[in-house]
């Protein structure tokens, strides 16, 4: 079975593929932006990862959302809600954490299948 890997560093890849399964990387946005706007930012990169992969957004099966605030709960769903094709949405779970700095308010990580 082959592994593929996207846009890989020396720490992390942004997607890998095995068996016909993504996996993405945790994604953020701009450092300092507000929840919605880090949270459309980080939706566009998922749309590009995705279909760098070979996928899109009707596709993903599940997605872990972590928030440094849970205050910041409905503006974010306001921005994933638009985003989420109707009938598609995937298994999810949404939590509150310390992120990589006090700057990101929102991380995403998404699982999804091939096309």
């Amino acid at each position: 079975m082959t592994i593929t890997r996207f846009e890989t560093g020396a720490r992390m890849s942004g997607a890998v593929v095995h068996n016909g399964t993504i996996y993405l990387a945790g994604q953020v946005g701009e450092p300092g932006a507000d929840v919605t706007t880090q949270t459309k930012q980080v939706l566009a990169e998922i749309d590009r990862l995705l279909a760098l992969a070979g996928s899109d957004k009707t596709r993903i099966l599940s997605a872990q959302i972590w928030l440094a605030d849970m205050a910041d709960f409905q503006k974010m769903n306001a921005v994933w809600d638009a985003w989420v094709p109707q009938g598609n949405a995937p298994a999810r779970a949404t939590g509150e954490s310390k992120l990589a700095g006090p700057e990101y308010l929102v991380e995403i990580i998404i699982t999804a299948a091939q096309a």
